[in-house]
């Protein structure tokens, strides 16, 4: 790492170990790498909160669907086509009879990743749709 800064925050005793349990549960090695994580998670979230328009950015999106819903799958399929260059790959899952689970993976500025991202969940005949927001990286430390 770079330079290390050292500071002391005062907390709540209970607050702490409850951190301290899930820390453990996690596997963190220590408070500090658990606390880095909860900062650049912070830092990540605000990115998406106004992005530039240049902004690099990365997603998954997934969607679980009826794929007996009318054209849906061919929407789908027509939506990443069209948008190539930011769908990076696609992996789909039979979950049974009434449903499909897709994740698919997007790169791109961040505007047309999150467009993208809504419009694939906003698809008729989508019961559930996720898309997780982060950036290239470069920029955090």
């Amino acid at each position: 790492m770079s330079e290390l800064e050292r500071f002391t925050i005062s907390i709540d005793r209970r607050l702490l170990e409850q951190f301290d349990d899930l820390n453990s549960q996690c596997g963190y090695a220590n408070r500090s790498e658990a606390i880095r994580d909860l900062i650049r998670d912070r830092l990540v979230t605000e990115h998406w909160r106004a992005p530039s328009d240049e902004a690099r950015a990365a997603a998954t999106v997934t969607i679980v669907y009826d794929p007996h819903t009318s054209d849906l799958s061919e929407k789908l399929t027509h939506l990443q086509h069209s948008q190539g260059d930011l769908v990076v790959s696609t992996l789909h899952v039979h979950l049974g009879g009434q449903s499909c689970l897709e994740t698919v993976v997007l790169r791109g500025t961040a505007k047309e990743v999150k467009q993208l991202a809504d419009r694939m969940i906003a698809l008729k005949g989508v019961k559930h749709g996720k898309a997780v927001l982060t950036v290239e990286g470069e920029d955090l430390p």
